[in-house]
């Protein structure tokens, strides 16, 4: 067969590959064989970093990268767009991304935030014209990131080594597996590509890296400046973020305290 009509039938297939993926993961996740709760796999004591020599030299590119381009262009988009447009950009990609948020919801078995994400994309399409206005939230419903490496670390499965990736900046291994399976199978990028609209895709993940650089601004400027090692202070806080994603705002399990069984030695 063609590469190329393999490659045209694999783009059709990626969606129900993927819907198909989703419902057998389902019907293990967040749970462990014997029916109890999964502990979530979080960042430990230790910094993790055994590629450090390797890790400061794409953080130190990266660096240059941003300061030369992503930071004058954010600052640039700060100055010239109000802050209610910007929001409004950030609330239509985050109306976009719902199919992807709720993929995960599922997959961890969180039919709560699923029915959450689903309220959200309703009213945010209709009333909130499209996601531009962020209605939902008004109203109580705040949005929520789930993504694909948050799933893995709900399944169990450990962060690895820490990762500085070209470009895309801090990670891990899981992480990047996450972010690599997930591109590939967001519902928004396949339909792109199927359609020849690749523009489409290229224009939302230049907005999405242009919404990010911008509301980290002040952050990542005060974290530069106040710093003792930069490159340290990133680690710590993208590890402590990826934490507060994956507990979604819960107490740390590693923080309860120990609690004796006496059951196995009751007291005569």
């Amino acid at each position: 067969m063609p590469a190329w009509l393999l490659a045209h039938r694999g783009r059709r297939l990626a969606p129900a590959l993927l819907a198909v993926g989703m419902l057998l993961g389902v019907s293990a996740c967040a749970t462990n064989p014997d029916g109890t709760t999964m502990r979530p796999a979080l960042a430990g004591p230790d910094a993790n970093d055994p590629l450090e020599d390797v890790n400061r030299g794409v953080f130190w590119f990266n660096d240059q990268v941003d300061q030369a381009v992503l930071r004058p262009v954010a600052q640039a988009y700060r100055w010239a767009i109000p802050p209610a447009l910007r929001d409004a950009v950030s609330n239509v990609l985050n109306n976009v991304r719902s199919p992807l948020t709720l993929a995960n919801n599922l997959l961890q078995g969180d039919w709560d935030g699923a029915g959450v994400t689903v309220e959200r994309f309703v009213i945010n399409s209709t009333v909130g014209i499209g996601g531009l206005v962020d209605v939902a939230a008004a109203n109580g419903i705040p949005y929520h990131y789930e993504s694909l490496s948050q799933t893995f670390a709900v399944w169990g499965i450990d962060e690895g080594p820490y990762l500085v990736l070209p470009f895309l900046g801090a990670s891990s291994v899981r992480d990047a597996v996450g972010f690599g399976l997930e591109s590939w199978g967001d519902p928004v990028t396949r339909v792109s590509t199927n359609t020849d609209n690749d523009w489409a895709n290229y224009t939302r993940v230049g907005l999405t890296v242009l919404d990010v650089r911008s509301t980290y601004f002040e952050a990542l400027d005060d974290l530069r400046k106040n710093s003792v090692d930069y490159y340290a202070a990133m680690r710590a806080a993208y590890r402590q973020q990826r934490d507060g994603y994956v507990l979604n705002g819960k107490a740390d399990p590693r923080q309860y305290p120990s609690i004796p069984d006496y059951s196995q030695n009751p007291d005569p």
